[in-house]
């Protein structure tokens, strides 16, 4: 069953109307592919995933979810091929282990009449997909530096840990430093720690036996936050009064601030259930009667004491 060749002047347009009957003629098979975890992050998105898959096949019989995660780029594209070829799928949710190598393969599964949903990390040839659904880096980092303004004076100085050198890196880096700019705040330093424990633990280090004034720690990323406390830890500097702010999600971090944890007082969302999200959108696409086909940016919310339990998910492994 594949409405959208038959309807894409319509997904051009927004204007998506399927009849009941088309949408309940047979069964809607959506592929959903995604990276093997490497990190944190993506074992709460392989969850996140699972957890959809489920709930969507229970909610709607004539759904079937056939999800498939990756070691490597060249997997991944094998991968797309068989839903293609053996599964026949009417859509394809596609979070792509990197944009280049995985452009082709996604094209191709386009060329089948597949309605193409991609998450996160878009491809390097614009216009592919029907549907995008992503975090919003930039307000990712000017969440972030928001709220050191509020806890930081002029004169007061931070060290920044960056992620992996990526256009999402920038694009959260960028947006901080834009929103810090004027407020007399020192940034000692940026380096990268490529959104990696060790590797946070690593530079804050370095940072530590630099700098002897340290007031708060950017890290970007809830993996790397927790290499930082573990240095600042060693080092005996975590109770002096210095925090660290750190983004994504991850289920410890919601936990500690839940506790009243000071040392990492609040989280910026990244949310690793975005692939859900996306998995719920191209449902809707085949059952909805309203427009579906566009972008979908989901909020960096700043997480507090107040709010930390909407955002905690104690099954998941992230």
């Amino acid at each position: 069953m594949k409405p959208f060749s038959k309807l894409g002047a319509m997904v051009v347009t927004g204007a998506l109307v399927m009849s009941s009957t088309l949408a309940s003629a047979e069964t809607i098979k959506i592929g959903v592919s995604y990276p093997t975890p490497t990190h944190a992050w993506a074992a709460g998105m392989n969850w996140h995933a699972e957890q959809a898959g489920k709930r969507l096949e229970a909610l709607y019989p004539d759904v079937d979810m056939i999800l498939v995660n990756s070691s490597d780029p060249s997997a991944q594209a094998s991968a797309l091929e068989d839903l293609v070829s053996v599964h026949q799928i009417d859509a394809l949710v596609v979070l792509p282990f990197e944009s280049e190598p995985l452009t082709d393969p996604v094209l191709n599964v386009k060329k089948s009449g597949a309605l193409i949903t991609v998450v996160d990390r878009g491809l390097s040839q614009p216009g592919i997909e029907d549907i995008y659904v992503a975090g919003n880096n930039p307000e990712l980092g000017r969440v972030s530096a928001k709220y050191m303004k509020t806890r930081l004076k002029s004169g007061d100085n931070i060290v920044v840990l960056r992620g992996i050198p990526t256009l999402i890196d920038n694009e959260r880096f960028d947006a901080f430093m834009a929103e810090m700019e004027g407020s007399g705040v020192n940034i000692l330093d940026h380096k990268h720690a490529n959104w990696n424990r060790d590797d946070g633990f690593e530079v804050m280090q370095d940072f530590l036996s630099r700098f002897p004034d340290i007031d708060a720690v950017w890290a970007q990323d809830d993996d790397i936050a927790i290499g930082v406390v573990a240095a600042l830890k060693q080092a005996g500097r975590d109770g002096d009064g210095m925090f660290v702010v750190g983004g994504a999600g991850m289920k410890e971090t919601i936990k500690a601030i839940m506790d009243g944890e000071t040392l990492v007082p609040v989280d910026v969302l990244y949310p690793p259930s975005m692939i859900a999200t996306a998995m719920d959108v191209t449902v809707a696409a085949f059952k909805s009667n309203g427009p579906v086909a566009g972008r979908y940016i989901l909020g960096a919310t700043l997480i507090t004491p107040e709010n930390a339990a909407s955002f905690y998910f104690p099954d998941s492994p992230f």
